[in-house]
């Protein structure tokens, strides 16, 4: 057995029991790290395919990016594990239905007829000189350059829709609507209301009588 192969089968343990990890420790932030050692150990796996762009690719955009993240905000939340465990057995029948389709779909797919070892050609070997980066790049901006125009156009329109539904605006912000300011008639801009006088407060006329009460007495002092 050589080294490529010790590594290949070890990194692929590790895949598989981070995979396993995931979807079975119920604390949140050690799934994450689990998650995590699953994404390390699938670059490693492309590396020894010789993608080591698409390697560097995963390991500093999901560890470093999204799983950071994902981290920090299973951190900062609480969530409550009872409300969680109420709608179980609800939707139990959906999940053994759903489970049990994939399961059935990745069977029908590691079968030896339909996905052997002899069907799928061995990953050819290369020199020194040859550049995974060049490759994928002359790929996708040659035979692809349309597809990967529009995939950046759907990613522009979904952050778009994401800042819109998200951002609500300032409460307390004043401003003019144009179309009901246009769309009002001169009965509206102008509003003509009677104000009707009623008596003086008390109040007042106590403070006019000490007015009153204090210039007769300078009058009379002087």
């Amino acid at each position: 057995m050589t080294v490529e192969s010790i590594v290949f089968y070890l990194f692929a343990t590790l895949t598989v029991i981070g995979a396993i990890g995931v979807i079975t420790i119920r604390n949140a932030v050690q799934a994450v790290l689990c998650l995590v050692l699953t994404f390390f150990s699938a670059a490693v796996l492309w590396m020894l395919l010789e993608a080591e762009f698409l390697a560097v690719t995963l390991v500093l955009v999901y560890v470093g990016a999204v799983m950071v993240l994902f981290l920090f905000v299973v951190m900062m939340l609480d969530v409550d594990y009872a409300s969680l465990k109420a709608g179980f057995t609800k939707y139990l029948p959906l999940g053994i239905i759903t489970a049990l389709a994939m399961f059935g779909g990745i069977y029908w797919v590691i079968r030896s007829e339909v996905f052997g070892l002899d069907k799928v050609p061995e990953p050819a070997k290369h020199g020194p000189e040859y550049s995974n980066v060049t490759e994928l790049g002359s790929v996708l901006y040659t035979n692809y350059f349309f597809a990967f125009e529009v995939a950046g156009v759907i990613l522009l329109v979904a952050i778009i829709a994401a800042i819109s539904l998200t951002f609500r605006g300032r409460r307390d912000r004043r401003g003019q609507s144009v179309p009901t300011q246009q769309q009002t008639s001169k009965e509206e801009r102008l509003r003509i209301v009677d104000i009707e006088i009623g008596p003086r407060q008390d109040g007042r006329d106590k403070i006019e009588k000490k007015k009153k009460s204090k210039r007769k007495t300078k009058g009379g002092k002087s």
